[in-house]
């Protein structure tokens, strides 16, 4: 049985370079964080910190032939930096999920959404066409959307900003990953959506134990959602902390500065239901 504070994510001395004409370019350094089981951790910066250039090492999609990953990333103690990409597509989906920032560049505009779905679960799993089907239909009914089946039907550009999200977090959720990596996973959204995004989140990681990585430049989403927190400038940590020690002690004054320039996320409870 796992042990509840086992590190399913460990990050250590990660320092990625970008090769140019000019040189070499370091786009961030000495970046160290640990990832629980059923944790969520917040990472947050301005544009151009390093919150996606992390990320992006963590899946493992950066280009190699101009970028240089040193350091240790590791998945239940499995070395993922320098995996041979076969390996890590067989990864990517199952063990980490992906959830991006703009829903629309998560799918094949020439596909069906159920296309897309179906695919995905049966590139990891042996199950069957109508298997993979159900399993879809019933992802996309616990994360709110009517009608799945006429929904599979239906093309990306049919279905709005919000609805695709949430698409995008039954995919990730239906292979039940270790860890999900949600990057600015509600920036696109109006109000009201971004909370139900937040909310099926939440209930995930609560339902299958499953550890985020919640990447946002909005402090509001970070403290309704983290239990402890990354703050990034210029590629480096400034300051890691427990989510309520960094909003009510700060110590950086970058730190300081974000929480000061930071906008409300207002969260009234509302008659939402789920069946996660």
């Amino acid at each position: 049985m796992e042990k509840k504070n086992r590190n399913i994510l460990s990050v250590r001395d990660l320092q990625v370079q970008v090769r140019t004409k000019e040189g070499s370019s370091t786009l961030v350094q000495n970046i160290n964080f640990d990832i629980k089981k059923g944790e969520i951790l917040g990472l947050v910066g301005e544009s151009g910190s390093g919150k996606t250039v992390t990320s992006m090492s963590v899946l493992q999609l950066h280009d190699r032939k101009s970028m240089d990953i040193t350091g240790s990333i590791t998945l239940h103690d499995r070395e993922l930096n320098g995996l041979e990409n076969k390996e890590m597509r067989k990864i990517r989906g199952k063990d980490i999920a992906f959830i991006m920032q703009n829903p629309m560049n998560a799918f094949t505009p020439v596909f069906t959404i159920g296309h897309q779905f179906i695919e995905t679960i049966r590139s990891h799993t042996s199950l069957k066409n109508k298997q993979a089907k159900d399993l879809a239909t019933d992802m996309m009914e616990s994360v709110n959307l009517p009608d799945p089946d006429k929904l599979l039907k239906k093309y990306p550009f049919q279905l709005s900003g919000g609805m695709l999200q949430r698409v995008m977090i039954a995919m990730a959720a239906c292979l039940k990953p270790s860890v999900i990596i949600a990057d600015e996973p509600t920036t696109a959204l109006d109000l009201h959506s971004q909370l139900l995004v937040l909310r099926l989140l939440d209930k995930i990681r609560s339902k299958y134990g499953t550890s985020i990585l919640l990447i946002s430049h909005d402090l509001g989403v970070i403290s309704e959602m983290a239990d402890n927190v990354i703050v990034m400038k210029q590629g480096r940590i400034v300051e890691t902390a427990n989510v309520y020690e960094l909003f009510d002690n700060p110590q950086h004054e970058y730190t300081k500065k974000l929480l000061r320039t930071r906008p409300t996320l207002y969260s009234q409870k509302q008659p939402y239901t789920y069946m996660l």
